[in-house]
């Protein structure tokens, strides 16, 4: 029997590299499940503490938001200490390749669900930060983790390589905002928000262009 569904935080710091430039950022690392087995969300810069963070359960999947280096970095590292797959939607293959371009990963697809402790993941296709953006819902704890598809005050970036603003703003709109106002946002990075915070502002992230 599956124990009570928990998300657990884990906090690391690196360097994000795109288009020739780098910039240090602080990646959220969320883990879903309960006592006994658990889903990583990303897996950024150091293996060691989000290894921690799981202890001594059972790793389903590692899953991977999008393709950026910061969000796969130790992706295949965790996969061989912890026997998980990693997945990543088809999409950002071109992006998973720069950093790992030795290694493989199974794919994610739009509306694929994911069982962990005794509920669902919904897999949310939400293109324009990259190609192959996604955001993960569960229902049952009123979450959605949004990788750097949705953040506190606005969408993500767009002004990169394999970005698009009206198409995040068309995923944000048509995916994200269609959820219960109460969903509770993991992000990327930075603080958390809900659904209902966040989507009486859209108009102005269209009006300001990002």
């Amino acid at each position: 029997m599956s124990g009570k569904l928990r998300i657990d935080h884990v906090l690391t710091a690196g360097v994000f590299e795109l288009d020739g430039g780098s910039w240090d950022v602080d990646n959220n690392i969320w883990l879903i499940g309960d006592d006994d087995d658990v889903i990583i969300v990303d897996a950024a810069h150091n293996a060691k503490p989000i290894i921690a963070g799981v202890g001594n359960r059972h790793v389903t999947a590692v899953i991977c938001t999008h393709g950026h280096n910061d969000h796969v970095t130790v992706a295949p590292q965790l996969a061989a200490e912890l026997h998980a797959p990693v997945l990543l939607h088809p999409g950002d293959e071109q992006l998973w390749e720069m950093t790992h371009p030795e290694e493989k990963h199974w794919n994610l697809s739009d509306d694929q669900r994911i069982a962990i402790a005794g509920t669902e993941i919904e897999v949310i296709h939400t293109p324009g930060h990259s190609p192959g953006s996604v955001c993960l819902y569960v229902p049952e704890a009123k979450a959605l983790f949004s990788g750097d598809t949705l953040f506190s005050g606005g969408p993500g970036a767009t002004g990169r390589s394999f970005s698009d603003f009206p198409t995040i703003i068309g995923s944000i709109r048509d995916r994200l905002f269609t959820l219960p106002e109460d969903t509770r946002v993991y992000t990327g990075h930075g603080d958390g928000t809900t659904i209902g915070s966040e989507a009486p502002y859209l108009e102005e992230w269209i009006r300001r262009g990002y």
